[in-house]
């Protein structure tokens, strides 16, 4: 630990870790996607929420260097200047931004890789690891003849496998290990000039629904305990904490946590008893915060709803709490009642953990499972039973995990992206959170306002894909700094995307029992030369979807790339009984059905009067 004060130690450094591998993970199974939730275009909305925020961080930054130039420049405050500079010399000058973008290239292989194996192999053989590596294999046969490439017994409605599933799930992993590689090894090192203290890793698909060999949820690999098994075998790390923010309780984690305590009790008995001396395995906090009412308890299954409500400390080995979310009135009421009384306990817990296996150390690091889809501003069919909370819950969760991560683990923080699917969800989520991940200069706070709906109002129409995909920069000067700003960091990210989508190998275009209705019969069809200026009549999604499969798609277009964009802000899923998971609309969720064109007339104004002499008979 530092032997400064606290308000005088350096600002912790942070980055967020892309993987655009995770692009390839798509849903091949039919050209309906109306129920699709989990789909690639969750990280667009994810870079456009991290691109805000370093834009409004870098302007902090920014303000704080142009008000020590000012003062500097007073004799009377030269020796407090000084100070200052001393003390925050390892602040990031107006040169640098306050978070670096990691483009991740990492992998890791699922049949080999250690940390994988260790959550997910199994002592007679890694039975789970080659079914899934075959199933992915077989998807794209499976789906040609017509099949499920998702073996029967699990999960049709929120489980999807292609081609390059293996390379998302593979990277995803991959991605989170290179994080906690970064992270700990920088702060291990005393001649780091720049150590990593604290990762947002945005990947997918998400992970904590996934236990020893269940996939469900849309997780196939548990992310974040594969990085928690990673820090424990590559870098010796024994004690450690997941907090799991995710609207929905995180049981395949909570599971995996389970066997791994239970496994280090019983060689820490076998030791106190005189057996022979072994290296015992980690130890394990798991706190989660989550809707009782929602996945994978909704059905009221009694082994699901009593692991999601398990409260156990220090007997048996094990540290898990699990608290329920509760629906809140107002903002003072769930920052002043709920978050002060009940959802800070999650923190209390993980606290006592700490004290009681051995208080702060070199051996302990800190993961967040970051899922976003407990937000005001998801759908309200993922969140139907209204237990939200406000998105600056995801900067001042940030601010308190960061806090007690500096107290106990030398700073060391993983963020790992869970759920989350509207895009206004993501977006004000993500910025948020890193906006808690990132140290601000002490003079300086984090304004809230940020993602307030008019900002995000804004920040949705300045990106906004337009046609062809591509982002039309504005005019300098004619919006605001900081969206001007947020553009050009998204415009790069947005760059290395379109690059990573140009090597991906093209999906095989689902089989469809549809047949394209003949519209031309008893009629000339003209091509029309301009859109009609008429409103076009909105339908459901689901029927939209429909109408969309029935057209062939242009190459490139988001039919033929096999995904849907959903748009901020809106509810545009179908019902469905296949998945707890997928988002039912209400009636009153609407799509624009596709334009038809029409043909052009001319209306060039009233024509002038003209008197029954001028008439013809």
């Amino acid at each position: 630990m530092s032997s400064l004060p606290k308000n005088q130690q350096p600002l912790k450094n942070s980055a967020i870790f892309i993987q655009n591998a995770c692009l390839q993970h798509r849903y091949i199974r039919s050209k309906d996607m109306s129920n699709i939730v989990e789909r690639p275009e969750r990280l667009r909305a994810v870079s456009v929420g991290l691109s805000a925020a370093i834009a409004r961080l870098e302007e902090l930054f920014s303000s704080r260097t142009t008000a020590a130039a000012k003062a500097e420049s007073d004799p009377d405050d030269l020796a407090e200047v000084m100070d200052k500079l001393k003390l925050d010399s390892g602040f990031p000058t107006a040169s640098r931004s306050p978070v670096a973008i990691v483009q991740s290239q990492a992998s890791v292989d699922i049949l080999s890789h250690p940390a994988v194996k260790f959550v997910h192999g199994d002592i007679e053989g890694d039975v789970y690891l080659e079914s899934l590596a075959k199933w992915i294999k077989e998807s794209h046969d499976k789906v040609t003849k017509g099949e499920s490439e998702i073996p029967e017994g699990y999960s049709q409605g929120d489980l999807y496998l292609c081609p390059g599933s293996i390379n998302a799930i593979q990277g995803a992993a991959g991605t989170v290990c290179e994080a906690v590689d970064k992270v700990v090894s920088s702060t291990k090192s005393p001649d780091t000039q720049t150590p990593l203290h604290r990762a947002f890793v945005a990947i997918r698909p998400p992970g904590h629904h996934c236990g020893e060999d269940t996939p469900s949820g849309f997780c196939f690999l548990n992310n974040v305990a594969i990085g928690a098994a990673h820090a424990h075998l590559q870098h010796g790390i024994k004690r450690i904490v997941i907090f799991d923010i995710d609207l929905h309780h995180g049981n395949g984690t909570q599971s995996i946590v389970w066997q791994i305590n239970e496994e280090t009790y019983r060689q820490t008995l076998e030791s106190e008893g005189g057996g022979p001396t072994s290296k015992t395995g980690p130890q394990i906090y798991y706190g989660s915060i989550h809707d009782i009412l929602s996945y994978p308890c909704e059905d009221g299954k009694v082994n699901l709803v009593q692991a999601a409500s398990v409260s156990l400390h220090k007997s048996h080995g094990q540290y898990i709490e699990n608290i329920h979310l509760q629906t809140y009135t107002s903002e003072q009421h769930f920052w002043d009642v709920l978050y002060k009384e009940k959802y800070s306990k999650l923190l209390d817990k993980a606290r006592a953990f700490l004290d009681d296996t051995g208080g702060p150390g070199d051996d302990v690091l800190v993961f967040v499972s970051c899922g976003m889809d407990a937000c005001e501003h998801e759908y309200e069919s993922m969140s139907r039973h209204n237990r939200k909370v406000p998105t600056s819950f995801y900067h001042r969760f940030a601010r308190d995990a960061c806090a007690l991560s500096d107290e106990y683990a030398k700073g060391r923080l993983v963020s790992v992206l869970e759920g989350g699917y509207s895009d206004r969800a993501l977006t004000s989520g993500a910025m948020a959170h890193l906006s808690g991940l990132v140290d601000v200069p002490r003079e300086t706070r984090v304004n809230e306002e940020w993602w307030s709906v008019e900002n995000l109002v804004k920040l949705e129409g300045a990106t906004k894909k337009r046609r062809g995909g591509r982002l039309s920069l504005p005019a300098q000067g004619s919006v605001e700094s900081w969206l001007e700003r947020t553009l050009a960091i998204f415009n790069q990210l947005e760059e290395t995307v379109a690059q990573a989508k140009g090597s991906m190998p093209r999906l095989p275009v689902p089989p469809s029992d549809r047949t394209l209705r003949d519209r031309t019969k008893g009629k000339n069809v003209t091509p029309a030369s301009s859109p009609s200026s008429n409103k076009i009549k909105p339908v459901s999604a689901s029927a939209a979807a429909s109408k969309a499969a029935t057209v062939k798609p242009k190459a490139g277009s988001a039919i033929d790339r096999g995904v849907v964009t959903a748009g901020s802000g809106t509810d545009g899923y179908a019902s469905t009984d296949s998945s707890p998971l997928s988002s039912p609309s209400s009636t009153e969720d609407e799509a624009p059905a596709a334009k038809k064109l029409p043909r052009v007339i001319l209306k060039l104004g009233k024509p002038p009067e003209v008197s029954s002499s001028q008439v013809d008979p």
